[in-house]
């Protein structure tokens, strides 16, 4: 972890109320900032990012600059000092806190517990603060300095995900300020090791299921749209995930100097990448969830004409083939949602990772690939595995699971995810979402939908707790294409909307 670690910034603890965010910022930690008064902020946005700005949003976005500073990159997913941060914020406030260490050392889940009188079930917020590696050489800004450049926050996690966990934080903490009285108990988690660790809330719910248990919870995986005139017309809202599943094939075949004309079918490279193009170029089949089923109806209402039509024909299509053909005319109708549309669609196999050889001159004796799948709720993994063997058609071609969890441990946590149903929207919070983004984003439509990905909701889910998957903030295109990539980044504006936002959610679900 980067920074210097040893204490805790006191500036959010003295001065909440006053802002402390600059533009082109490159400190390293929290506690080498100066404060800056708001009026000095509000000059440091230009006027086409300017809005107007609160005190919880300034706290907000100074509270992401401090947690992207916590260099959390997963592996190793060091959050201890991130942890003990927070910890320092909430204390002083009077709220219940506690610190759950994992047994690597390394994996620590933050939790804070403000109290109701219990006539309801608590209601729990969930964000991880562990995040992905970065290529550094791609970045235009330090991805670890916090920097604020033409109203973004740019940094690793701006966006996937300690923007959530700054905006549920700070609506949490406002709350308790204000001593407002509730009826139920509000859960703050800021968790580890959701970024591929084995110390995530699966095993935290395994554990400590007392600490994190609720009627309902709030987590990533949804997306409040921005459109290019800076209006927020769709919030889609996750009910269910795609499960995620990695595999490794490894080929071997014979080494040699690479003079030889050795027939490739005989090398290790050669069978892979003959494995690699049929996972490749194969179009696994439409299949519509429930979920996906009404996130279109709900995409054709929003969007009439070429991709309204597309859409009826695609849940009109009595056969595959017809399926295949309707699906097609719905991405081309869409072309900037592609992607994630045929996502919603389908069982998804992209390689991720290649690794072969070790000089220009030799011909390996062994080629390894990963493949990254996402599969749709219900899928047998041990099933599509054979599926994938079948497609390769080469049994030469050892392929293999690969998990976090002891082998012993799979089968039953494959067949727990597959068995997860989506989360009912017959709820108050979800009621509570709905509301709030209408008094946030006048105009705005809330479409439950599967995410495309898979976050660690299916800690609660599968125990039969409805999860809602959200962005609390709006983000354009081009900002949301930047999770897990370069530039990573989060406007300062959505930053504000997004605490109000939850704010108004939790005094409406909580409040008495």
């Amino acid at each position: 972890m980067g920074g210097d670690g040893g204490q805790w910034p006191s500036i959010h603890r003295q001065l909440s109320d006053q802002c402390e965010v600059r533009e082109h910022q490159t400190v390293k930690h929290p506690l080498r900032r100066l404060l800056v008064p708001a009026l000095l902020l509000a000059l440091s946005v230009p006027a086409a990012q300017a809005a107007p700005r609160s005190a919880e949003g300034d706290a907000a976005v100074a509270l992401l600059q401090d947690l992207i500073r916590f260099e959390t990159v997963n592996a190793p997913g060091d959050t201890t000092k991130l942890a003990a941060y927070l910890d320092s914020l909430f204390k002083p406030l009077g709220v219940e806190t506690e610190v759950i260490l994992a047994p690597n050392g390394k994996a620590a889940h933050f939790i804070a517990r403000l109290k109701g009188d219990g006539s309801l079930e608590p209601v729990l917020l969930a964000a991880h603060t562990d995040v992905v590696p970065v290529e550094r050489e791609f970045w235009t800004v330090d991805p670890f300095a916090a920097t604020i450049k033409d109203g973004f926050v740019y940094g690793r996690g701006a966006l996937d995900n300690k923007s959530a966990v700054a905006v549920f934080a700070r609506a949490v903490m406002r709350l308790a300020r204000e001593k407002v009285k509730l009826k139920r108990d509000i859960i703050f988690l800021a968790e580890a090791d959701e970024e591929q660790g084995r110390f995530n809330t699966g095993w935290l719910a395994q554990n400590h299921w007392d600490k994190i248990n609720a009627a309902v919870a709030l987590n990533e995986g949804g997306n409040t749209m921005l459109d290019p005139d800076g209006k927020v017309r769709q919030i889609n809202i996750s009910v269910a995930d795609k499960q995620t599943l990695n595999l490794k094939l490894t080929a071997r075949g014979k080494a040699a100097h690479s003079s030889l004309a050795v027939p490739p079918l005989e090398t290790a490279n050669g069978q892979l990448i003959a494995a690699l193009g049929k996972i490749a170029f194969t179009e696994t089949p439409i299949r519509l969830t429930p979920p996906a089923v009404s996130y279109f109806k709900g995409l054709a209402r929003l969007n009439p004409g070429p991709l309204s039509g597309a859409v009826e024909r695609l849940l009109a299509a009595g056969d595959d083939a017809a399926r295949l053909v309707a699906a097609k005319e719905v991405l081309e109708a869409h072309p900037k949602e592609a992607p994630t549309l045929s996502a919603l669609m389908r069982d998804t196999m992209v390689v991720t990772m290649i690794n072969a050889g070790v000089k220009p001159n030799i011909i390996p004796g062994e080629a390894e690939a990963i493949m990254n799948a996402r599969l749709m709720p219900g899928v047998d993994v041990y099933q599509f595995v054979e599926q994938v063997k079948a497609l390769i058609g080469n049994p030469a071609i050892e392929v293999e699971i690969v998990n976090s969890r002891p082998k012993e441990e799979q089968a039953e946590f494959f067949r727990q995810r597959s068995a997860i149903q989506p989360s009912s929207i017959e709820t108050d919070l979800f009621g509570a979402l709905e509301k709030q983004a209408k008094r946030v984003w006048p105009g705005a439509q809330v479409l439950p939908v599967m995410l495309q990905a898979s976050t660690d909701a299916g800690a609660w889910r599968a125990r039969g707790v409805p999860v809602y998957g959200i962005r609390p903030f709006p983000t354009d295109p081009d900002t949301s294409s930047r999770v897990h990539g370069h530039d990573e980044r989060v406007a300062v504006k959505s930053i504000h909307e997004g605490v109000d936002y939850v704010y108004g959610v939790l005094k409406q679900v909580a409040a008495r």
